[in-house]
């Protein structure tokens, strides 16, 4: 193994560059939202394809993320971190670029491949490039920070860009900046040496359809109903799929998520409070754009504004944590960051028709905020620390696997919600009872995640050490 890593020589370039690039595959996890109706306007989408313009997505990039992992400890972390850039920048071109909703739709699954690539790519090789203690704390809440920062951020620059140019203009804004971190990355990020190895390629295969099923069937509930033969067939194909890959991982000699990181009662902890929490915030992000274009009658631009209120407080709170973390134990801004999201958002689900913007979107808005930038860097630094420095891959992995798998069977699950609200002589009535249905649906998960994050993460401080990463031979 490599010995105990120095201190980067470039430490500020180092942790611009990875924050940079996870914020941009993030940013397209929301730039998209504020810019839903205009998309679906100009490609003619149905509700289920503009649902899967998202999915496809999120879908990719939670069900390769693992491989991802494993890719970037056999090939050299650095080395596969520049090729996923590539992969993403070219398909947010041909996104940008899109004539139909099936090239979209394609595109979006093309850009979750690069995303896989890129995000545990940058969580290994930031604990790579910076030692224990406090300069990798403060990185690892700053990353963690950067993931609440980008998905709100992305609202209002989706906004202001599909209001001033178009809702294609927040894909090709991609391109400039892959470009320059493509440059700037082999210029001044650390290579990994690569491990000894073989892909569980079988076990990438079975993750990625298992959950792909299961979202589809969920999402066609919407549509069909859950005594659909097509639903009953997907769900249940998932659910084999999703055993199958358990049993795969069981008995693979180099699996991509070895289920000994599940012992850690803390990590475990983390990655379903991780996916329950991103599951609520889907919701959230999906229908109040909607509801404040449809409902209240803003344009793109505005929509993307009026999130302005959870995002300032999302940015000021986040930037706070790295001075908390080595004052208090993390499972304390945790615990209470989902408290205060879940405050905000059962707040927001009883919006309506007659709702004011201020005291029915804003002022929950700013508890939401509060709440994400509280939960997100300790649920960042429970999902990984305490991993042996030859799982450390794979633990990143799994971070970002639960978050990006959470928002996917989010969705699917609170469009299904949505769905059972009947139908009104009003469109507008109809889709604010379907906005309230789902925001609730989100209040149960984020009520799930706080039962989790009480009883699963208590650590005694987040400034723990988290484990180098370090080349296994």
């Amino acid at each position: 193994m490599k010995p105990e890593p120095t201190t980067a020589s470039h430490p500020a370039a180092i942790l611009a560059i990875i924050l940079v690039s996870y914020f941009m595959i993030l940013l397209d996890n929301s730039v998209i939202f504020t810019a839903l109706p205009s998309l679906q306007a100009d490609l003619q989408l149905s509700t289920g394809e503009l649902t899967w313009v998202q999915d496809a997505y999120t879908l990719v990039f939670g069900g390769l993320l693992l491989l991802g992992a494993r890719a970037g400890d056999l090939l050299g972390r650095r080395r596969v971190f520049v090729f996923g850039l590539v992969v993403f920048s070219i398909a947010s071109l041909l996104i940008g670029l899109a004539p139909a909703g099936w090239w979209a739709i394609a595109g979006r699954a093309v850009q979750g491949i690069g995303a896989a690539i890129v995000a545990p790519a940058s969580l290994s090789l930031l604990t790579a490039s910076f030692p224990e203690g406090r300069e990798r704390t403060r990185a690892v809440a700053l990353y963690g920070a950067t993931a609440g920062i980008g998905a709100s951020l992305g609202l209002v620059i989706g906004g202001a860009l599909a209001h001033w140019i178009s809702w294609r203009a927040g894909f090709f804004v991609n391109v400039p900046i892959g470009a320059a971190m493509i440059a700037l990355a082999p210029r001044f990020l650390p290579e990994t040496g690569r491990a000894s190895g073989r892909f569980d390629v079988s076990g990438a295969l079975s993750a990625t359809l298992g959950v792909g099923a299961l979202v589809f069937g969920i999402i066609n509930t919407a549509v069909a109903g859950w005594d659909s033969p097509v639903t009953l067939t997907t769900v249940s194909a998932g659910v084999v799929l999703l055993i199958m890959f358990v049993l795969i991982e069981r008995r693979a000699a180099q699996p991509i998520m070895p289920l000994r990181l599940f012992r850690s009662r803390r990590r475990t902890g983390a990655y379903v409070a991780r996916f329950l929490y991103l599951g609520a915030m889907i919701a959230f992000f999906f229908f109040t754009t909607q509801f404040m274009q449809e409902v209240l009658g803003f344009d793109p631009l505005q929509a993307g504004i009026g999130f302005l209120p959870m995002t300032a407080v999302n940015f000021a709170v986040a930037m706070s944590i790295p001075r908390l973390a080595g004052r208090m134990p993390g499972s304390i801004p945790l615990t209470a960051g989902i408290l205060v999201t879940l405050a905000g958002m059962f707040w927001l689900s009883r919006v309506g028709v007659d709702s004011a913007y201020l005291t029915g979107v804003a002022l929950p808005m700013v508890l939401i905020g509060a709440g994400q930038g509280l939960a997100f860097a300790p649920l960042t630094s429970f999902g990984i620390i305490g991993a042996p420095a030859a799982d450390a891959g794979a633990a990143s992995g799994l971070v970002n696997t639960f978050h990006q798998v959470g928002t996917c069977l989010g969705l699917g699950i609170a469009v299904a919600a949505a769905a059972t609200v009947p139908t009104t002589d009003s469109a507008v009535a109809h889709l604010a009872s379907e906005v309230s249905v789902a925001l609730t649906t989100g209040s149960i998960l984020l009520l799930l995640a706080l039962a989790v994050a009480a009883r699963r993460t208590r650590a005694p401080r987040m400034a723990v050490p988290v484990p180098q990463v370090q080349e296994v031979r």
